[in-house]
């Protein structure tokens, strides 16, 4: 009788976790097949210009983005660039329902499924390098679906730049 309830708890645990991922997976299909692809593409930040509805954030130099007003400005970072880069994706991979969509010369992409209703936001990552083994950043964020996100994507952007400046903060001078 015990075997028999083990057997049926197991069962019942995998019968959830499938419906679950199938409702993820159904709900990503019919954001794609209403709105198409998540992946809003790369970004020019220097003829940047914002979203007039409150779906996106911004993290920039106020420099490097001249057309675009931010929501926040990074600091410089006391590393060099190709290090910068890589804790980038450190701390944006770290986050659950982020991938990485693609990585260019310039710029690397991430796509950020919100963890009830999928939501896809395309994140925009590009780091500048300064003088004395030093860099800064930009980072995009901007919603697929809907006309306002509540603040997602700052919130987003400015944990973030948080923790990539407590990881930067650690790296030997």
């Amino acid at each position: 009788m015990r075997n028999r309830a083990v057997a049926i708890g197991l069962l019942s645990v995998g019968l959830g976790y499938g419906l679950w991922r199938g409702w993820e997976i159904g709900l990503e299909r019919t954001w794609q097949t209403v709105f198409g692809s998540p992946d809003l593409g790369p970004v020019d930040f220097t003829t940047l210009e914002r979203r007039t509805t409150p779906n996106d954030a911004l993290v920039c130099p106020r420099a490097f983005c001249p057309r675009a007003s931010p929501d926040l400005e990074p600091p410089d970072f006391p590393v060099p660039a190709s290090r910068l880069r890589a804790l980038v994706s450190q701390v944006a991979l770290s986050e659950p329902g982020t991938t990485l969509l693609d990585t260019g010369p310039e710029q690397d992409r991430f796509l950020v499924r919100t963890r009830l209703m999928r939501y896809p936001d395309t994140v925009v990552a590009q780091v500048i390098e300064r003088d004395g083994n030093r860099s800064t950043l930009a980072l995009y964020s901007r919603s697929q679906i809907g006309s306002s996100d509540f603040g997602v994507n700052k919130r987003r952007l400015t944990r973030w730049v948080e923790g990539i400046e407590a990881l930067a903060a650690r790296e030997p001078s």
